[in-house]
């Protein structure tokens, strides 16, 4: 009986404590009332805490492995002009793919109109519930917002920090800061010869495989911890508020399915040439880990592994392409903040014109490249859009309460497209993909 224990896929028990943590804390909520004082105290005072275990021991480990990760693979890669053609690939398939994106939330907004759809009871309902969450990130955003740099020395002191220890120890480190360095300093390692630069590239393994060796020890206690996770959530809030903002809810949902399964899809067959069948079969541990963490930081380990193993991806290109994804290729975030933007005006309504639903496309695809790849990590950037467009940011409190289960699902996108992007790029460079997948026991506990 052990041994068959031992044989269930690390995915497939993560899958099924995800299930189970949503049904019973459906199920307790319903029984017990949301407000209930013992269902309360479990969810703020156990399961919470047990989740949150999880997520920042794998966040832990995020700072360490990008770094190492990303410097190793830069380094690998040797040449400069290697490395500047898999840059150069990498961000035009990007900003291509998070155009699409963008466009495909706009269309399917303006098309279904989520906004009108929804009666002003729950919307105030919401806000009143949310507003204090809210708040926090209004006056995070405001307070960026009122910054006298111009557009373009903003982007300058966004890219390359002053003091990168500074940047990486704060409570929401600085990762495209970190990133900027990463490369910068692999790039410096290949200018000085494999003589000089092997003692600290020796080093740099030894962190990458000591952070994969913590990962492997935090993913034993995955499926429990995600148990608490989507327990947490449901028992406090229950199905009510998705139902009341279900419309809105399956705008986000129909558009990250068709980019997902359509564009990704196409570009799996048609640039990278692989039956995109087998591609999502190869990739299923990794998809289940970025719903289950809804942050693409958090799954890296697991795509820098799959990619390698299971996709045949070379190392030097997988880590470089899938470090720097992370952050900067958000296809997902690109989409769910088009959508949201619309979402809101129409639910304050103020008609968009053309030009200014333009504006919202290209500020969405700026925010996808720049959207750190952590929990919620766009809400800030929604709230700066909307006082752009002259819409209250207040109202984004509406959006606060389903947040978390968009964000499991959009990021889910961007790690998937992480991998796609990463396949492309290894195929147009020669590279052989899909060798032999692992036996299952490869992926057990």
């Amino acid at each position: 009986m052990a041994a068959e224990r031992r044989a269930i896929p690390l995915h497939t028990k993560i899958l099924i404590g995800l299930v189970a943590g949503a049904v019973a804390g459906c199920a307790l909520n319903a029984i017990l009332g949301s407000g209930a004082p013992q269902l309360t105290f479990v969810a703020d005072h156990i399961t919470n805490p047990i989740g949150q275990i999880f997520i920042r021991l794998l966040l832990l480990l995020v700072i360490p492995l990008v770094f190492s990760s990303l410097t190793l693979g830069v380094a690998g890669l040797g040449d400069l002009r290697t490395i500047g053609r898999i840059g150069v690939k990498s961000l035009l398939y990007t900003l291509v793919f998070s155009a699409i994106s963008v466009f495909i939330g706009i269309t399917l907004a303006n098309t279904i109109r989520p906004g009108e759809r929804i009666s002003p009871e729950v919307a105030a309902k919401l806000q009143a519930q949310y507003g204090k969450d809210a708040s926090r990130q209004v006056e995070s955003a405001v307070s960026a917002a009122k910054s006298t740099d111009t557009p373009m020395l903003k982007v300058v002191k966004t890219l390359i920090p002053t003091n990168i220890f500074y940047s990486v120890s704060q409570p929401t480190p600085d990762m495209l800061g970190l990133m900027v360095f990463a490369l910068f300093f692999g790039i410096c390692l290949t200018m000085i010869g494999t003589e000089r630069a092997g003692p600290l590239l020796a080093v740099l393994e030894a962190i990458f495989g000591a952070t994969e060796a913590g990962i492997q020890i935090v993913m034993r206690v995955a499926p429990y911890c995600v148990f608490c996770l989507l327990f947490t959530m449901t028992a406090k809030f229950g199905f009510d508020l998705l139902v009341s903002l279900g419309w809105f809810v399956a705008t986000v949902l129909l558009g990250l399915a068709l980019h997902m399964f359509g564009v990704y899809s196409l570009s799996v067959a048609l640039l990278s040439k692989i039956n995109p069948i087998d591609f999502f079969r190869r990739i299923k541990t990794v998809m289940i880990t970025a719903f289950s963490t809804s942050s693409s930081n958090a799954t890296l380990p697991t795509a820098l592994r799959v990619g390698e193993e299971n996709l045949g991806i070379p190392r030097e290109i997988n880590s470089f392409v899938l470090t720097v994804g992370a952050t900067a290729n958000q296809n997902g975030t690109a989409l769910y903040e088009g959508v949201t933007v619309l979402f809101l005006a129409q639910l304050a309504g103020i008609h968009l014109s053309l030009s200014t639903q333009l504006l919202v496309v290209v500020l969405a695809i700026i925010g996808g490249v720049g959207t750190a790849g952590v929990p919620s990590g766009s809400i800030p950037f929604i709230a700066l859009v909307l006082a752009q467009i002259n819409v209250n940011p207040e109202l984004i409190a509406i959006i606060i309460g389903v947040d978390r289960i968009l964000d499991m699902c959009r990021t889910t996108l961007n790690v998937t497209g992480d991998l796609t992007i990463a396949t492309y790029v290894a195929r147009s460079e020669g590279a052989e993909l899909l060798r032999e997948i692992p036996e299952p026991a490869a992926v057990d506990l």
